[in-house]
């Protein structure tokens, strides 16, 4: 009676060369130092079983299981230092010597924590933006041009945020002197951010003026108003009626001039106390708290 020799496993990867085709990443296998792995087939080659007329192959090896390595760490793999930046996903990677930190953008060192801040206002809403390192001086420099030209463009829209933008502006002084109190740093493993134009060579600059005409207006308002200026011996007009009057300080020798103060009772609308003065006409303000009334004659 004749047997025949054990014939090799099917090939389970069509187009390999027979026995079991590696797929296109392998994971090396570790074992426990001084652990004898058992020895069979060909001499020499472990856990692989010679077979009569076929050559010798790399036996397929298996992923570590999970939870054999913390965190989906290999051995082999570089280990953070005590001190370095762990970027976030979709960051550079860098290994800043010991002690140090890199870069979150760009993986140079050194590089300093701070937050960089931005204000967005849309009206009735508003948004807080802002921008955490670790960040090297060329990337700390840059986020702070770049956030705050954004504010000065997009930060006044809306009461609240008119008033909330400098302020957030402000905040970004102090991450500004960290980051150019550092030395140029060291080259990493990215691309750092363009710092651009210094902001006083940006026309975002010129969003500084919107404030400022505002502010303006309303001194100029204020100066120009009826209770400002409305002293004896001025002269107004009445760009209203009689039952609703818009009554305006102008100069006497305009023609625009219809009356003339006479006489002014302060914190008071009775009119009747211009009878004192001869008054022909009479104007009586009051707003809240302030209340006066004006003694008026024709301009003659």
């Amino acid at each position: 009676m004749t047997t025949s020799p054990p014939q090799p496993p099917q090939n389970p990867y069509p187009g390999q060369p027979a026995g079991y085709g590696p797929p296109q990443q392998q994971f090396p296998q570790y074992t426990q130092p001084d652990q004898q792995q058992p020895q069979q087939g060909y001499q020499g080659q472990p856990g692989q079983q010679q077979y009569a007329g076929q050559p010798y192959q790399q036996p397929y090896q298996q992923a570590p299981q999970q939870g054999q390595y913390p965190q989906g760490q290999y051995p082999g793999q570089p280990q953070p230092q005590y001190g370095q930046s762990f970027p976030q996903q979709g960051a550079q990677q860098s290994f800043a010597p010991q002690g140090q930190l890199a870069c979150r953008f760009c993986g140079g060192y050194p590089a300093v924590e701070a937050t960089v801040r931005g204000h967005q206002g849309m009206i009735i809403l508003m948004r807080f933006l802002k921008l955490q390192g670790p960040f090297c001086r060329t990337c700390g420099i840059a986020s702070v041009r770049d956030m705050t030209s954004k504010s000065l463009w997009q930060g006044w829209w809306g009461v609240g945020s008119s008033i909330i933008n400098p302020i957030t502006m402000l905040m970004n002084i102090g991450p500004m002197q960290k980051f150019k109190r550092l030395p140029e740093p060291q080259p990493g493993p990215g691309r750092p951010m363009d710092p651009g134009k210094p902001l006083v060579r940006r026309p975002a600059m010129l969003m500084l003026l919107l404030p400022i005409a505002v502010i303006a207006l309303i001194v100029v308002g204020n100066l120009n108003s009826t209770e400002a200026k409305a002293d004896v011996g001025a002269c107004v007009v009445n760009n209203g009626t009689s039952s609703d009057p818009d009554v305006k300080v102008v100069d006497c020798t305009s023609s625009e001039a219809e009356y003339k103060i006479v006489g002014k009772i302060d914190d008071s609308t009775d009119d009747s106390q211009c009878d004192q003065y001869n008054a022909e006409a009479s104007y009586v303000s009051e707003d809240g708290s302030s209340k006066y009334t004006l003694c008026l004659v024709h301009v003659k």
